[in-house]
């Protein structure tokens, strides 16, 4: 078995630092980002109107095939006013994975609905498409609504509608998207998928985030592409679309001077300094995405060359995935637990997956299947760094 040292060895190695701290996902910024930034300020216009925003918004589009997008001022934002728009109702129920970041949840707790959390596959660790049918077809019921003439799935313990169902394409890798999004056509549960983590992933060719009712993308400071903080929403419909952008306005009936509001909105807009941020970012996608891809082609090459039980997370089949955190997989939590002390401890940065949600105070109430396969993923996994480089050392 390989000792720890040889694995901080080559991550210096890969990262052409012998010395000093290495971070997990740090940003990149080798572009127009201080030109844009110094252009914005120039305008004055500085807030949540400008040229930045709408161009953000129409590349971002293009790149995903999106017909629109509307930014956000964080991706927890968008993901909340995604569920609303979906029909999440306070005192229903939305289906979604424990293995995930907890603005999952929290946006469903916003709407004043409760998770359900079912398993994931253990080679996509997103929603388990099978657990997801399984689920559906021996815990809920399907009765007419008779004020919308619409089927709703109903679960059979609690009583309640499922809402929403949102499955997150972890750590970058795209869940089999395609199969969930027919398991929810058949019981008429709007799909809302968080693909906070997964700009620049392919499913089939189609980018994730493109499947359902409406996708969120995320752009924190650790993201792929960053805006410092920021999120978007994605909509294959474009009257969606400009409904989102009327209620992350405060829903504002537009006038050349009069403020009138006609209904309940939401201060989500993303300011133009952060959106010229991120079309600067934007436009060097393709060279961190090549980055990315080789820098996981190294790790997959020395794990696989190991004689060990460290398992390198490839990309799923049928996927290309932007590889926004490397993965490996131990043995055990015992082992998991000896490397994350001894590689923070040597200024390497790595991380073990998030808590299940369902173990979380907040949450441990809240219906689930076995969750076996995302028990083994978060007892094992540990995220090593997987920051985009222009020049690699090797």
């Amino acid at each position: 078995m390989p000792t720890y040292e040889n694995i901080i060895s080559f991550i210096r190695k890969i990262y052409n630092k012998p010395e000093g701290f290495i971070p997990l996902h740090a940003p990149v910024f080798a572009g127009n980002e201080k030109k844009y930034l110094n252009e914005c300020i120039d305008s004055t216009f500085v807030s949540s109107v400008g040229k930045f925003v709408d161009l953000f918004e129409e590349k971002i589009a293009e790149y995903t095939g999106a017909k629109k997008a509307v930014v956000c001022v964080n991706g927890t934002n968008a993901l909340h006013l995604a569920l609303i728009m979906a029909g999440v109702e306070r005192d229903s129920e939305v289906i979604t994975q424990p293995l995930t970041f907890i603005a999952t949840a929290n946006a469903i707790s916003y709407c004043g609905a409760k998770p359900v959390f079912l398993d994931v596959d253990m080679d996509t660790m997103g929603l388990s498409p099978k657990a997801l049918k399984n689920w559906l077809q021996t815990s809920t019921i399907q009765r007419s609504n008779n004020s919308t003439n619409q089927k709703e799935t109903i679960n059979k313990i609690s009583g309640k509608r499922i809402s929403a169902c949102v499955p997150m394409h972890t750590f970058g890798h795209p869940c089999r998207i395609e199969e969930i999004a027919e398991i929810c056509n058949v019981y008429n549960i709007p799909l809302v998928e968080d693909a906070a983590e997964s700009l620049g992933s392919f499913y089939k060719e189609q980018h994730t985030g493109t499947f359902g009712v409406i996708g969120v993308l995320s752009f924190n400071g650790n993201k792929v592409i960053t805006t410092g903080g920021g999120g978007m929403l994605l909509f294959m419909d474009e009257n969606l679309a400009k409904r989102a952008k009327y209620l992350t306005t405060q829903a504002k009936v537009p006038h050349v001077w009069e403020f009138v509001h006609d209904e309940i909105g939401y201060n989500y807009r993303m300011p133009n300094i952060n959106a010229a941020l991120g079309l600067a970012q934007l436009e060097q996608l393709p060279e961190f995405l090549g980055s990315k891809r080789k820098t996981a082609c190294m790790y997959k090459e020395f794990f696989s060359s190991l004689s060990s039980n460290i398992t390198f997370v490839d990309e799923p089949s049928d996927s290309s995935s932007n590889y926004w955190l490397n993965c490996i997989l131990f043995s055990n939590k015992k082992e998991r637990d000896a490397f994350l002390k001894y590689s923070n401890e040597n200024g390497v940065m790595t991380r073990p997956a998030w808590q299940l949600m369902n173990e979380l105070v907040m949450f441990e109430d809240c219906e689930t299947d076995n969750i076996t396969n995302a028990k083994d993923i978060a007892n094992r996994l540990v995220n090593i760094p997987s920051s985009s480089l222009v020049d690699h050392a090797f």
